[in-house]
This record gives C-alpha cells, sequence and structure tokens, in this order.
C-alpha cells in the first residue's frame, strides 16, 4: 500500500521550509525563481522571504571583514532586486541589513580609536560643571587655591634670566604664618604642601613623556590587539542579532500600528477601506474593541475581489500567499466584532463619499517623497476624497518605506491578465480591443493626509526624515555602491 504524500505548492511557506536543508546558493537561486515567476509577490511575504535568507547568508559567510560581507550582502540584494523590481521591499531589507552591518563596524571602529586613545593617554576634553579644562594663562598661576600645588621657585636663575624670559616667577608655598599654630603633618595647608606619598619620576603608562610624546608599553599594545580581534570576531554574531529584530519588527508590526487605532477611529463613523489588507483589518479590530462605528469596504475588482469577500466574510483570505492559521493570519470577521460592514463595487464609491467620515487605505510600497504605490483603485478613492475634503489615512509597515523616488512612474506600475477584465471565451470582442489590468496605482503625496506607521502618525512631507534614520546614503543606489567599491 502506497503513502500518501501531499504536495506542498510553491510559495512563501514552502520556501522558508526549505532553507533549513538547502545550500545558500541553491535557496538564492530559488527565491529569484520565485519572484520571477510571481509565486511569493506583495510586501509581507517578500520581506520575510529575504529576511529569512539574508540570515542564510550570514550564518554561511566564514570571513571576520565587514567590508567582505558587505560586498556579499550587495551582490546577493543586487541579484534579487533584479529579479523583481517591483517589489521594492526585497531592496528595502536588504538595505536595512547593510545599514546594521555598517553600524557594527563603525562602533567597532570607534572601540579601537577609543582603546589607542586611553593606552596612549591622549587626553579628550570633556566639559562640564565638574571637570573644566584648565586655562592657558600665567595669570591663573597665581590663584591663592593653586599655591600648594606649584612647583619651588628655581633660585639658580637670577633677575636678569627672569626679565629675559619675560615670565613671572610662581609664588612659593606659605609655610611660616599659616603653619605656626600646628603641627606641619596636621595642619589643613600641610596636606595641601606635603603629599603622603614621595612623587615617583618615572613616567607611568600611557602619560606624557618630558619630551612631550605620548609613550605606550608593549602590554597595551597588546591588549589593544587582542580586544580588536575579539570585535572582529563577534561581528557575525550582532549582525545575526539585530537581523533577528529586523524580522521580530516584521512580525509585530500590524499589532503596534493596531494599537494606534483609537487615536483615529472614533464612534459612529463611517470609515472607508479598500482591498483585503491584513493591517487594515488588524487596525480596524482594535477600534472596534472600544468603538461603534460602520466600514464601506470596496471590494477592488477584479483582483482582489476574492479575497474581499473572503476577509468579509470568514476573516481568512483565500490565498496562497497566507502562511498559515497557526502563524496569525486569520482574525475574527469584522461583523463579529460588532461592526456594521457594507460592500459597495468601486464605481459607487465617488457617490458615497460625502457620506464618508475618513477613508483608510493599505500600501503596497511607500516612496520617499511621501507618494505610495498600493492596489489600482487607490488612487480614484484617494482622489474622490480630496474632492470631498475627506482625510486619507494610509497604515504601513516602516519597512515598506523605500528610499526611492518615483522618477519613472511607469515602472512601478505593474499589469497582470486582461482575461480578468474581459473573459478570453468573447473572442469577438477581446479581437478588437486592448484591455489593460493594472495591478497597482500610484497615489502622490498631496492625495495623502497621514502615514500610521509602526513608529506612530507621520506626515508625508516627514518621511524623508525616517529614510534619512533607517538607510545609509551608500546602500540608496546598490549597483553604483558596488561599482565604486570595484574601482
Amino acid at each position: 500500500m502506497s503513502r500518501s504524500t501531499t504536495i506542498q505548492a510553491p510559495g512563501l511557506s514552502s520556501y522558508l521550509k526549505s532553507l533549513r536543508s538547502t545550500p545558500v546558493e541553491a535557496s538564492i537561486e530559488h527565491f529569484i525563481s520565485l519572484l520571477k515567476r510571481r509565486q511569493i509577490r506583495n510586501s509581507r511575504p517578500c520581506a520575510l522571504a529575504t529576511t529569512q535568507l539574508l540570515i542564510q547568508v550570514v550564518k554561511e559567510f566564514k570571513g571576520k571583514d565587514a567590508d567582505k560581507l558587505l560586498r556579499r550582502i550587495r551582490d546577493v540584494g543586487r541579484r534579487l532586486i533584479a529579479a523583481q523590481p517591483r517589489e521594492m521591499v526585497v531592496g528595502n531589507i536588504v538595505r536595512r541589513v547593510l545599514g546594521l552591518i555598517r553600524e557594527i563596524k563603525d562602533d567597532d571602529a570607534d572601540a579601537d580609536s577609543n582603546a589607542v586613545n586611553s593606552d596612549a593617554g591622549s587626553p579628550t576634553p570633556h566639559h562640564d560643571s565638574l571637570n573644566r579644562p584648565h586655562l592657558a594663562s600665567s595669570i591663573s598661576t597665581f590663584s591663592p587655591l593653586r599655591h600648594g600645588a606649584l612647583p619651588p621657585m628655581d633660585t639658580t636663575s637670577g633677575p636678569e634670566s627672569l626679565a629675559d624670559s619675560g615670565e613671572l616667577p610662581h609664588r612659593p608655598a606659605l609655610f611660616s604664618s599659616h603653619t605656626s599654630y600646628a603641627p606641619l603633618g596636621t595642619s589643613l595647608f600641610g596636606l595641601f604642601s606635603q603629599p603622603d606619598t614621595p612623587s615617583n619620576t618615572s613616567t607611568p603608562t600611557g602619560r606624557h613623556s618630558p619630551t612631550g610624546k605620548h609613550t605606550m608599553t608593549a602590554s597595551a599594545l597588546e591588549r589593544i590587539g587582542e580586544s580588536t580581534i575579539l570585535k572582529r570576531t563577534n561581528i557575525k554574531a550582532e549582525v545575526l542579532e539585530g537581523m533577528n529584530e529586523l524580522q521580530d519588527e516584521l512580525e509585530q508590526s500590524d499589532d503596534q500600528i493596531a494599537a494606534n487605532a483609537l487615536d483615529h477611529i472614533h464612534s459612529n463613523e463611517i470609515i472607508l477601506t479598500h482591498t483585503a489588507s491584513t493591517s487594515v483589518q488588524k487596525f480596524l479590530l482594535a477600534a472596534a474593541k472600544k468603538r461603534k462605528f460602520t466600514v464601506v469596504h470596496a471590494e477592488a475588482h477584479p483582483n482582489d475581489h476574492d479575497a474581499v469577500h473572503a476577509t468579509i466574510l470568514t476573516g481568512k483570505k483565500r490565498d496562497a500567499e497566507v502562511i498559515s492559521e497557526e502563524a496569525g493570519d486569520r482574525w475574527k470577521p469584522l461583523t463579529a466584532a460588532g461592526i456594521t460592514v457594507v460592500l459597495i463595487p468601486d464605481s459607487h464609491v465617488f457617490a458615497i463619499m460625502a457620506r464618508v467620515n475618513k477613508v483608510i487605505l493599505a500600501t503596497h510600497s511607500v516612496l520617499a517623497n511621501g507618494g505610495l504605490v498600493a492596489a489600482a483603485g487607490a488612487r480614484v478613492i484617494a482622489s474622490a476624497a480630496k474632492v470631498h475634503r475627506t482625510p486619507v489615512v494610509v497604515v504601513t509597515g516602516v519597512y515598506k518605506l523605500s528610499p526611492v523616488y518615483p522618477f519613472d512612474i511607469d515602472e512601478l506600475i505593474e499589469y497582470g491578465d486582461a482575461g480578468n477584465v474581459v473573459p478570453y471565451d468573447d473572442g469577438d470582442f477581446v479581437d478588437k480591443v486592448d484591455v489593460d489590468n493594472p495591478l497597482y496605482d500610484y497615489v502622490p503625496p498631496e492625495l495623502v493626509d497621514l502615514y500610521v506607521t509602526n513608529l506612530g502618525g507621520h506626515a508625508p512631507s516627514y518621511l524623508y526624515r525616517i529614510v534619512a534614520d533607517h538607510y545609509h546614503p551608500d546602500d540608496i543606489n546598490l549597483s553604483g555602491a558596488v561599482e565604486r567599491d570595484e574601482k
């Protein structure tokens, strides 16, 4: 009797399982083929797959040089981006990992320089109320608070030498009048004038020598070398730790966005949304715990209407990209949470916009200028909201924010199967018309009022600051960075 085996379709879940037993180079080629065939698509699945793959790349890396690791990650990133340029989140994750490596590299370099300066005895200026630097002036030598610490006057030099040098003699320490009423060892002024331990004439390690140069012993140099090797040995472990934090950010992003729902959704409001987005559904469900409101759901025909119907009725998208029910991708339907849901076709959006209080949209990717790439129909909804002065709120994770500017908007738009718009069975009609089925729309920043991310709410004009905080300037153009390194 033959054993029944279940064949799993190629997708995210099967790819993540294959990473455990497949060599790294084969996993890279496998991911590239999945991206080209669109068997892994949309932001969150691509981000998870890219992060897991780069973790395996770092684990497989044998060297201890941060520059070589940077080149390795950049090379893999260029191949992945070339496989599917419109999945911008793949490049975002690669840039985040490169920035992490650069940060660790810079921290190690600063630590090494500080260790050298510490052992060499180079003074580091520290200005505060407790440790103020001494003034480089001869007037300060006559302060009565410093007379006990001054060296004795050199009696060998006569008045002529003093006149030639132009410097005044130091004031000698007072012994007669101030110490006459108490023994020298127990008086207050004696404590300052007579040190308990004799002075050592040898120059301590790391101090200034009489010639004005720094001295460093062989043991100090050896300690610096050992600490440097130790830091470079742990660079891979630190990178893996940072990548695990990045993976946690991807998994917790929707919950952190939903935590801001009560600040933006109020009672008795009418909310218009679009497409079956996990982030939007969790955002609405979080607000439904303490608010009563109505949701008007555009069905996003013809590409996403099946997932919209499934989300409203059962709370689960019928899509191969969903990992599993155990991974937390199933939620309560909106109606089960007490929300009144009205499903409308996309053609009714402008007519109903006058009754809508707020528009909440999901995004495929966010660009550095504040614009976004979203499912087809999002620009029509945002334009209608602009006419009716209805605020447009976009919920998105920071990992979707790309440092790319929309220089060529047509390159951002992906087109799908035209048979979803006009069936191929109607041959007479298909032969006479050209049918396009865009999967995404570009929404300019002037149509968006607020972005709600896992870091809080931000205006579109502020996104450039988040880009500067999360991406290194040398990693914006990955191909250009590689060319500079090769030169």
